[in-house]
């Protein structure tokens, strides 16, 4: 009985067309992408860790190989506007201990000599003890996080033109 149910469900997407979005992404993306991150003069150490986490999240997501500029199909220009942290939860005596941050990241996309732009947006919520600041670990945890979710809706946005 196992086995009908299971080459049923098979049959079923295979028969419908159902195609993962990361393949309609590779479609406009390729296999061979270049990144290079914008370097913030006002907070430097965040482009270090977006350019990390961009990297880790185009090679999670759209499962493809980074190589150099000269060799890729797709070269993408990414910049990040200043990360921000908005309170979203208070404790009994009033003092914050949730914050969300979010990342705003502008892609270039370069291809074929032809470039187009794109902005995503990424949020990240994280908790902190009352009355305190957040610390540096902290805040590029969420920067990390943030980035990740904001690659994955430019992964979005590039499958829905893969799917055209």
């Amino acid at each position: 009985m196992r086995l009908i149910v299971s080459i049923f469900i098979v049959f079923l997407f295979v028969s419908c067309g159902y195609q993962p979005s990361s393949k309609f992404a590779r479609n406009i993306v390729g296999d061979k992408v270049s990144t290079s991150v914008i370097i913030s003069i006002r907070d430097p150490e965040n482009s270090v860790i977006i350019k990390d986490s961009i990297d880790a999240a185009i090679i999670e997501v759209f499962h493809t190989s980074l190589v150099d500029k000269k060799d890729a199909k797709v070269h993408l220009v990414l910049s990040i506007s200043n990360p921000s942290y908005s309170p979203i939860q208070y404790d009994k005596n009033g003092y914050i201990v949730a914050y969300r941050t979010t990342i705003v990241l502008h892609i270039k996309k370069y291809f074929n000599g032809i470039s187009k732009n794109y902005t995503a947006r990424g949020t990240y919520d994280f908790n902190i003890a009352p009355n305190s600041v957040i610390t540096d670990q902290e805040r590029f945890q969420a920067i990390k996080e943030g980035t990740k979710k904001a690659i994955k809706s430019f992964l979005a946005q590039i499958s829905a033109e893969g799917s055209k």
